[in-house]
């Protein structure tokens, strides 16, 4: 019996399911590997700690030890003194072998899952370990860190950018009345989710700007703009459309979150907070909810943005508020007033001047 050649659908079906199995083997051997080098660095950083410590040896033995270590083993890298220097560092900053598997209940990271609270550490490649290890003071701030980077899949780079814009601070500060208008555990998630202040350093505006030139700068930079709003955000629209009663309303900017499956109404402001736009923003998420809100979705959230904010005066809107609403500022570069541009010199004078130095 003559064998039967496959259809051309059926041979791309089976052709893309090996391929997304040598993907899946590859990217679990790769984890695998740099788990295991992240824990082979953590055990020579203990070593050479230890016996420095025993021994009273200096800081001479890490060149010597170096240089042997490399000429039995050529082909590895990251055997150089400073990299030992490093391992010695990492050690000292984690001295218990637990932490490189730390228990879930001592992380507090946004919208965290026990299954990414598993080797925080050893799950990060070692230039995030070292960034963590340069860039932070505390074991605290190290492990929120660590946590979620690996839970949102940062780069080395993304990492360096959180840290320096001081997210552990400002992850889950905004006001809201979350805990009384939504249900646990989607309350806990939505608090975690927003953050107080804000920041919009990418843009410069002026000290007199509108709300439509900040909602125009924040599209035009609407990359930068999700990275600081953070993992989940989708962008449905701006200045979107609601019919209400035969009126046309306009939400500044829509969203909808993948993780918290809702939509997320964003209210722009560049003056300080006033009570009445809490009633505005409850109006807003009454009728997406009716409108656009799916059988499955969770409850809308709101949140205001505002240049400024006084706590009691948000506390007491947010207490009469019926739907779940945030309230948060936000900072942003002012542009350079028009008298002072004259007297700075420009950046061709700056290189010039270098030169002749």
């Amino acid at each position: 019996m003559e064998a039967l050649t496959p259809t051309p659908q059926t041979y791309t079906s089976l052709l893309e399911s090996i391929k997304e199995r040598i993907r899946t083997s590859q990217v679990r051997a790769a984890v695998a590997v740099n788990q295991e080098l992240v824990l082979l660095y953590w055990a020579i950083g203990k070593e050479i700690l230890a016996r420095q410590q025993q021994e009273g040896w200096g800081k001479n033995i890490i060149p010597r030890l170096a240089k042997d270590l490399t000429s039995q083993f050529p082909e590895m890298k990251g055997l150089s003194p400073r990299n030992l220097g490093y391992m010695k560092a990492f050690a000292e900053a984690w001295p218990e072998e637990p932490i490189l598997q730390q228990p879930a209940a001592k992380l507090q990271a946004p919208l965290a899952k026990s299954s990414d609270l598993q080797a925080p550490l050893a799950k990060l490649t070692w230039y995030h370990n070292l960034t963590l290890l340069e860039k932070l003071k505390t074991r605290e701030e190290r492990l929120w860190y660590a946590q979620a980077a690996v839970q949102n899949g940062w780069s080395r780079n993304m990492l360096v950018l959180h840290i320096e814009s001081g997210l552990y601070h400002r992850q889950g500060k905004a006001q809201n009345n979350f805990e009384r208008t939504l249900p646990s555990p989607q309350s806990d998630l939505a608090r975690q989710l927003l953050k107080d202040p804000y920041n919009f350093d990418f843009l410069t505006l002026a000290a007199d700007a509108h709300e439509r030139e900040l909602e125009t700068a924040l599209i035009e930079q609407i990359q930068k703009f999700l990275v600081e709003l953070g993992a989940g955000f989708a962008f449905v629209g701006r200045q979107y459309p609601l019919d209400v009663g035969g009126r046309d309303y306009r939400i500044d900017l829509l969203f909808y979150h993948l993780k918290l499956r809702c939509f997320v109404v964003i209210d722009l402001k560049t003056g300080e907070f006033k009570p009445e736009y809490a009633g505005k923003m409850n109006f807003y998420l009454a009728a997406v909810d009716d409108m656009l809100k799916h059988a499955t979705d969770q409850p809308s959230i709101g949140l205001i943005l505002c240049k400024t904010k006084t706590e009691v005066v948000v506390e007491y809107a947010l207490r009469g508020a019926t739907t779940p609403m945030g309230i948060a500022e936000f900072t942003h570069l002012m542009k350079l007033p028009d008298e002072f541009k004259g007297s700075l010199p420009t950046i061709e004078e700056l290189e010039a001047e270098l030169a002749n130095d």
